[in-house]
């Protein structure tokens, strides 16, 4: 009788006045554990479940930062005594006031966007095994060629190349959600009006410790041109011409840089026939989603 008294006096304190476990010193884990059993889905965060053991918060209604607190708390110990693991919650830009608090419940920062912010909370006593944010960034190079064995520059009027007098590649990063073979066409036509056609992945490279200390995988592309009337986009780009390939192979540049002259070894091998390099081969995967594999075009009979 006098434990199910105490029963019904901590509900009505845990459901009225969320005064997370306030009376531990009275009731035991195992009522404690029946009161976060008989909450009610209205009185826990809104939530989805992962395919992982987890939880996701996409908070999206504005709230008062006690009320967030109070059902933030009860909304994890519900959660661990329900066995859940990872929990993330998304905070919207215009729900920033509400990042103190996520942080003080024992949230991390997990990545951010331009419109939102991710934080991560482990919940068990083992291992944490939550994915890390992206690793990497995406960049591609074109090397585009015309009938007269030119090569497509480009003096750039930002970053590392900027007054050097240097011309290169145009070049630039993979959008999120882009493929390689899009970016390459979006990057030459963005950067000097040339419409092409994507041809195949002649290299790539791998960097770490790059930008904003990710690594880096830039792939080397060969595209055909369809247009060949330069205009370059004068924000970006200072000059941009056809350059005879041999002029450009001799730049000191070039010479001097080890990983820019193997590059364009590479580049030249192709043109005269003697290299082969990897062809995207569309495909989808069992759930539809379409994606690229890149191999090479001398194993296609692999594919009869």
């Amino acid at each position: 009788m006098l434990r199910f008294r105490a029963y019904n006096v901590y509900s009505s304190l845990l459901v009225n006045s969320k005064l997370f476990f306030a009376s531990s010193s009275v009731v035991t884990p195992i009522i404690k554990r029946a009161c976060l059993a008989s909450l009610s889905p209205t009185q826990l965060i809104s939530f989805g479940e992962d395919r992982h053991g987890g939880v996701i918060v996409n908070m999206e209604k504005p709230m008062d930062s006690k009320v967030f607190s109070s059902l933030l708390n009860d909304s994890l110990s519900h959660w661990r005594e329900q066995g859940k693991k990872g929990v993330w919650i998304k905070l919207p830009l215009g729900l920033s006031s509400l990042v103190d608090v996520v942080v003080k419940a024992g949230f991390r920062y997990h990545h951010a966007e331009p419109d939102y912010l991710m934080l991560v909370h482990w919940i068990p006593n083992i291992a944490d095994t939550l994915p890390a944010n992206a690793s990497h960034r995406v960049g591609i190079g074109a090397f585009v060629t015309n009938s007269n064995r030119e090569v497509l520059v480009v003096q750039e009027c930002n970053g590392i190349f900027k007054g050097t007098g240097v011309w290169k590649m145009p070049t630039g990063t993979v959008n999120e959600g882009e493929d390689i073979s899009t970016a390459a066409i979006r990057e030459v036509k963005e950067e000097t009006g040339i419409e092409t056609e994507f041809v195949e992945v002649l290299a790539f490279r791998q960097s770490h410790q790059s930008f904003f200390q990710k690594s880096d995988l830039f792939f080397v592309c060969m595209l055909q041109p369809c247009s060949f009337n330069i205009e370059m986009q004068p924000s970006e780009i200072e000059a941009a011409q056809w350059m005879p390939i041999k002029d450009y192979a001799d730049q000191p540049f070039m010479r001097d840089n080890e990983l820019f002259d193997f590059v364009a070894k590479i580049c030249f091998s192709k043109l005269d026939g003697n290299y082969s390099g990897l062809k995207p081969l569309p495909s989808t995967t069992s759930s539809g989603k379409k994606t690229f594999l890149y191999f090479n075009h001398d194993a296609s009979h692999l594919l009869t």
